[in-house]
C-alpha cells in the first residue's frame, strides 16, 4: 500500500485569531482503528486552536494501517477543513508516523498528541511558546511533575513511575515523564535527531529525548491535567517489555559513545531578529538619557539616590518604547500591568548597577566622575541583557498576551 496524503494546505481565513506571518505549528495525530473517536477529537482540537491559539497551525492525521473506517474519516476531515491533512501509512508504529511527518514537515515547530486528547488542551500553548521564543529545543507534557493533575488507574500509574525511575537511575535521564503523548520540538532540531532514532514504536519518544539530552539540548516540561482513556488500545505489558529492550539498546549505545548527533547551532528566533535591534536602539537612547540625568542629579544628590531617580525615570520611558516598537503592543489595554512588570525588570537592572557602584566606591573611594560613569555604562550593558530576557520571556510573552493579538496587528 502506498503512502497517501490529502491536504488543502493551511490558509488564513477571516475570523482566525492568528497572524498570517507568524510561525507555523504542525500537530500530528497518529491513529490506528480510531474511527469511533477521530472525528470528534479533531473537530474539538480544530475549534480550540482557531479560537485560542495565536499561531498558524496544521493538524496532520496519520493512519497507521487501520483496518476499520479510520482512513475514510481522516480523509473526510482533510477535505472539510483547510487546516487538516491526512496521511496513510502501510505499517503500524507511532514512531514511524512521527518520523514520516516530522521528517518532511515545512513547519517551524512540530508536535503530536494522542487522538483521545487525554491531555487538557490548555497546556498546548505553554508547550509551544518556549519553542517559538527559542528558549528550548524540545518540550514535553509531564504527568509526574509538581502542578500536574492526573486521573488514571493504579496499574498504569505504578508502571509509568517505575519506568521513568529506571530511566533516571540507569540512563541518567533528567526529564520526568517520557511517555506522555503530548510533545513538541523545533523542526530543525527534530530533523537533525531523527536519523539517530532507531525505534518505530512506543519507545520512539524516549529515544528522542535521551538523544536530545546527550547532545546538550534544552527540554522544557509543562505540568498537564491528564485523564486516562478507559478505551485505550495500548498493550501495557508488551509496551513495557519493548521499552525495556529499548533502554538496553540505548545503554549499549551510550557506553559505546554512539549518541552524538550533529545538531544545528543556536540561532536567533525569527521574532528576535527584529526585536534585538529595536531593543538595542531604545536601550542606547534611554542609557544616554539616564547618564545625562545622573550627571545632572549628581550635582546635588548622593551617588546612590541619583542613580535610583535617573533609573526610575528612564525605566518608564524605556518600557513604553519597548512595548510599542520592540514587541508591537499598542493601545492602553494592560498598560499598567506592563509598566509594573517592566518596572520589576528594571529593578533587577537597578540592583545590578547599584551593587556595582557600591563595589566601585569600595574599591576606589576617591574615584573620579569619569570612572563612575564608565562603570555605570558597563553595568547597564550587562543589566540590559537581563531586562531583554525578562521582557521577552515574561512581560510580553505570547503565552501571557494572546488576547492582545488584535491590538498588535
Amino acid at each position: 500500500m502506498s503512502e497517501i496524503s490529502l491536504s488543502a494546505g493551511p490558509q488564513a481565513r477571516p475570523g482566525m485569531v492568528f497572524e498570517a506571518r507568524g510561525p507555523l505549528i504542525e500537530i500530528v495525530i497518529p491513529v490506528y482503528n480510531e474511527e469511533h473517536i477521530l472525528a470528534a477529537s479533531v473537530r474539538r482540537l480544530h475549534t480550540y486552536l482557531l479560537e485560542t491559539f495565536p499561531y498558524r497551525f496544521v493538524i496532520t492525521i496519520v493512519d497507521n494501517a487501520s483496518t476499520d473506517g479510520t482512513w475514510d474519516v481522516a480523509s473526510g476531515l482533510a477535505l472539510r477543513f483547510s487546516e487538516v491533512e491526512a496521511v496513510r501509512l502501510p505499517q503500524k508504529g507511532r514512531g514511524r508516523a512521527l518520523r514520516h511527518v516530522w521528517g518532511t514537515s515545512v513547519a517551524d515547530v512540530v508536535a503530536y498528541m494522542d487522538v483521545d486528547l487525554s491531555t487538557d488542551l490548555d497546556a498546548f500553548l505553554p508547550l509551544i511558546a518556549p519553542l517559538v521564543s527559542g528558549h528550548s529545543d524540545l518540550a514535553i507534557g509531564s504527568r509526574l511533575s509538581r502542578g500536574s493533575a492526573v486521573v488514571r488507574g493504579p496499574r498504569r500509574e505504578v508502571i509509568s513511575r517505575i519506568y521513568n525511575l529506571m530511566l533516571r537511575t540507569t540512563l541518567a535521564a533528567r526529564f520526568s515523564d517520557a511517555q506522555c503523548g503530548f510533545k513538541a520540538g523545533r523542526a530543525e532540531i527534530v530533523r537533525a535527531l531523527l536519523p539517530a532514532v532507531e525505534d518505530e514504536g512506543w519507545f520512539f519518544d524516549t529515544e528522542l529525548l535521551l538523544l536530545a539530552e546527550r547532545n546538550g539540548l534544552r527540554i522544557h516540561e509543562v505540568p498537564v491535567d491528564w485523564v486516562d482513556d478507559p478505551d485505550s488500545r495500548v498493550d501495557v505489558v508488551r509496551t513495557a517489555l519493548d521499552d525495556l529492550r529499548g533502554m538496553l539498546r540505548m545503554g549499549r549505545r551510550w557506553l559505546a559513545g554512539a549518541l552524538r548527533v550533529q545538531v544545528p547551532s543556536r540561532r536567533l528566533p525569527a521574532g528576535m531578529r527584529a526585536q534585538v535591534p529595536s531593543f538595542a536602539v531604545i536601550g542606547l537612547v534611554s542609557t544616554i538619557a539616564q547618564l545625562v540625568l545622573y550627571g545632572l542629579l549628581r550635582l546635588f544628590m548622593p551617588v546612590v539616590l541619583a542613580n535610583v531617580v535617573s533609573y526610575f525615570l528612564a525605566a518608564i520611558a524605556n518600557t513604553a518604547a519597548n512595548r510599542r516598537f520592540t514587541f508591537g503592543v499598542v493601545g492602553t489595554r494592560r498598560i499598567v500591568r506592563h509598566q509594573l512588570e517592566g518596572g520589576v525588570a528594571f529593578l533587577v537592572g537597578l540592583g545590578v548597577s547599584t551593587l556595582g557602584l557600591f563595589a566601585v566606591h569600595a574599591a576606589w573611594p576617591h574615584a573620579s566622575r569619569f570612572v563612575e560613569l564608565a562603570a555605570l555604562l558597563a553595568l547597564n550593558l550587562f543589566a540590559a541583557a537581563i531586562r531583554f530576557a525578562l521582557l521577552r520571556a515574561w512581560v510580553f510573552h505570547p503565552r501571557r498576551t494572546p488576547d492582545l493579538e488584535e491590538e498588535t496587528r
